[in-house]
């Protein structure tokens, strides 16, 4: 195959991306008169800040010119090789067998312009294996295509359009549904702006000394203030992030359209889905909606740049209709989860006393010293304890299928996490010092996904200790039987395959598809059964 270029659109792109920030700090030195002081512009005066800006504008224009003319890139039927570099030349050959997805991002200026980044990420690690900045759409829809076919060694000569099935798509009703039900807790610093009196507003409606009247309208004014913080932070988070939402299926993957200033457009490969999430809380609860994470090896698609959120395959739909797109991807059925035993309740009883008591006594201590701190007023929650013990017993739960094992944890954000056997790489008893006063035990199981690398794994929490090691035991058996199955299974279509098509199989040296990196999402011996006690 022919070696291609970056886009001749990115020379100036870039150049005006890199020196921007150098042009306006020039220009407000110029403003401003603040590089009078400096020796060789006190000598020459402003014009020799303007030669300056010159010629570092002319210095960056060539070393953009000479990256674009070094750089190359090429698909090979194995390897995406690229060249780069210009002071410092750098080759990099990378298994097409290791790239899990092809995403492509723009911003508002790219789309306007015709060019986007192209990110392959790879299994591993959560990291951009490579990418190219920038190459025109064109050319990023064409390797988003490409490289999968390479992958399954179809002949690219013979290429012709997949059709297309649209899945799901976010209306502006569910959209502004989604923006509605979402709160971002990652703010709530924000809010104490209110209470130290930073605001004037705020500051005038407080009684001038501090006391039981004071300290109720603070409270109130605080908790308002949080609630509205948070809802509109995570309303406007969601909306950009979601809008224009699209999934398609595409052959053997999902293809996936979203965002407003930074669209994104990415492509989830069926084979390589490690877990399937399904999250909701109690707004979404109420309403009967939820949210799907599809979750690749090393991968959450779409940018992901904070770790959570950006991986949703569905950010918003009926649970109905969430439920029938999981068994369309994996076939799940209904699960029947088990719950813990009822004396976990006891234990989380006990943990919210804990909590409790450290308010408690920290306001307790306030009182002492300050004085006029109603630390007293906490008892009002002490008849949520045990409701709120119960209902976290209540959504938890573990169910294994005929081909998958199915964990249910969170009250808050409760989270229903799918993982199919043969996609288990450990699995990991423990047992803390308070399980085993119980008798209880926490049996996670690790996948190569992306959110069990960060340790939101699929787990039974405190289920009883002898369950733990009947489930554990299961775990290992079952996974045993699911990869000798599918090993079965590739073999079988590999040799339908070859009797079709022996010249293919011939070109792209598979053999039997039983090579060192397995379809199970990265190259990894089959995983380990392991007592963490």
């Amino acid at each position: 195959m022919p070696e291609h270029r970056l886009s001749p659109l990115s020379v100036p792109y870039r150049v005006v991306q890199r020196g921007g920030s150098i042009l306006a700090f020039l220009a407000f030195m110029l403003a401003t008169g603040g590089g009078m002081s400096l020796p060789f512009v006190g000598l020459a005066g402003p014009a020799a800040l303007v030669l300056f800006a010159g010629v570092g504008v002319a210095v960056l224009l060539a070393y953009e010119v000479a990256y674009y003319r070094l750089f190359r890139y090429e698909l090979t039927p194995d390897t995406l090789d690229i060249h780069s570099g210009v002071v410092s030349r750098r080759t990099r050959e990378i298994p097409l067998r290791r790239v899990q997805n092809v995403d492509i991002a723009r911003n508002v200026v790219q789309r306007a312009v015709g060019i986007a980044v192209v990110n392959f990420e790879t299994a591993g690690g959560s990291g951009t294996e490579a990418q190219l900045r920038f190459v025109s759409f064109e050319e990023a829809k064409r390797l988003q295509r490409e490289l999968p076919r390479l992958k399954r060694g179809d002949d690219v000569a013979e290429e012709t359009q997949t059709p297309s099935e649209e899945m799901f798509a976010l209306d502006d009703r569910e959209l502004a549904l989604l923006g509605a039900l979402s709160f971002d807790f990652r703010l709530p610093g924000a809010v104490f702006i209110f209470a130290s009196g930073s605001v004037p507003f705020v500051t005038s409606l407080l009684p001038d000394s501090f006391g039981f009247p004071t300290a109720i309208v603070g409270m109130v004014v605080l908790v308002v203030a949080a609630v509205l913080v948070s809802w509109l932070a995570g309303a406007t988070v969601a909306v950009v992030n979601y809008y224009g939402f699209r999934l398609v299926r595409s052959g053997e993957e999902l293809q996936y359209e979203r965002g407003l200033l930074q669209r994104y457009d990415g492509s989830i490969p069926f084979d390589k889905v490690q877990t399937l999430t399904i999250t909701d809380n109690p707004l979404k609860r109420w309403a009967g909606y939820a949210t799907l994470l599809i979750e690749t090896a090393g991968h959450g698609p779409g940018g992901n740049e904070n770790g959570q959120g950006s991986e949703a395959a569905v950010p918003f739909a009926s649970r109905d209709r969430i439920e029938s797109l999981v068994n369309d991807i994996e076939h799940v059925g209904s699960p029947e989860f088990e719950r813990p035993p009822k004396r976990t309740r006891r234990r989380y009883a006990a943990r919210y006393l804990i909590a409790f008591s450290i308010v408690t006594g920290a306001l307790y201590a306030a009182n002492a010293v300050l004085g006029g701190v109603p630390w007293y007023w906490t008892a009002i929650v002490l008849p949520a304890i045990p409701v709120a013990a119960h209902y976290k017993w209540k959504h938890r739960g573990v169910w294994l299928g005929p081909d998958h094992v199915v964990t249910r944890n969170g009250v808050l954000k409760r989270e229903t996490k799918v993982v199919p056997y043969y996609r288990i790489q450990t699995v990991i008893d423990s047992r803390t010092v308070f399980q085993r006063r119980l008798r209880l035990a926490t049996v996670t199981i690790d996948t190569a996904g992306s959110l069990s690398i960060g340790g939101s794994d699929a787990a039974a929490v405190d289920i009883d200790a002898a369950a733990a090691d009947r489930l554990r035991d299961e775990l290992d058996q079952r996974l045993l039987a699911a990869r000798a199955a599918r090993r079965s299974d590739r073999r079988r279509r590999a040799s339908e395959a070859q009797s079709e098509t022996p010249r293919r199989d011939a070109g792209d040296g598979r053999g039997d598809g039983t090579t060192a990196t397995d379809d199970e999402g990265s190259s990894v011996a089959p995983s380990e059964t392991r007592d963490d006690r």
